[in-house]
């Protein structure tokens, strides 16, 4: 994660849920979040997950990779942080990066660079060629929703911290849902 929360690579994704939840709930200890943690039935989908966890949609943190080709040779990737809601601008993205080419990241990449496999994505960053740029449309809610690195368990954190811990750059790029 940018910020407090920053540093490290990443493991193989095969030993991944466990050992990043673990890392998250500890930094979130440590930097004194405020967060509550939801057990339910495995859920990766963004609206049976908020379902289960009884909230509204626009709530949970929806988290997608995405590829950013920046001319003919540069690739950045980013961590782009929506709400439940809302679908993904990919131009937004490319805008605002400067890019000339915006695609999701492929399954593999995402799961490498996230540290997690898909539908347990945080809208945090331990890579450092990660940036996470959240929406300003989640941030206007008390509390963010997000599966915590595995299927069964969510987290609500309180949304300041998040903001605190994560670090995202903040800028509109959801289409309305």
């Amino acid at each position: 994660m940018s910020g407090e929360l920053g540093g490290g690579g990443v493991a193989a994704p095969e030993s991944l849920d466990t050992g990043l939840y673990e890392r998250l709930i500890a930094d979130l200890e440590a930097a004194g979040a405020r967060y509550r943690l939801i057990d339910h039935p495995p859920e990766g989908r963004t609206d049976e997950v908020s379902a289960l966890r009884g909230h509204d949609v626009a709530q949970a943190a929806k988290c997608l990779v995405v590829m950013v080709k920046i001319g003919k040779k540069q690739t950045r990737y980013v961590l782009a942080v929506v709400p439940g809601d809302a679908r993904l601008d990919l131009q937004a993205v490319k805008a605002l990066l400067e890019g000339t080419y915006a695609a999701f990241a492929d399954r593999e990449r995402a799961e490498e660079l996230a540290g997690s496999v898909s539908g347990t994505v945080l809208p945090f960053s331990y890579h450092p060629k990660l940036e996470v740029i959240a929406d300003p449309a989640l941030l206007r809610v008390p509390e963010v929703f997000f599966n915590a690195a595995r299927l069964d368990r969510s987290i609500a954190l309180a949304t300041d911290d998040y903001l605190r811990l994560a670090a995202p750059r903040v800028a509109p790029i959801s289409a309305a849902p």
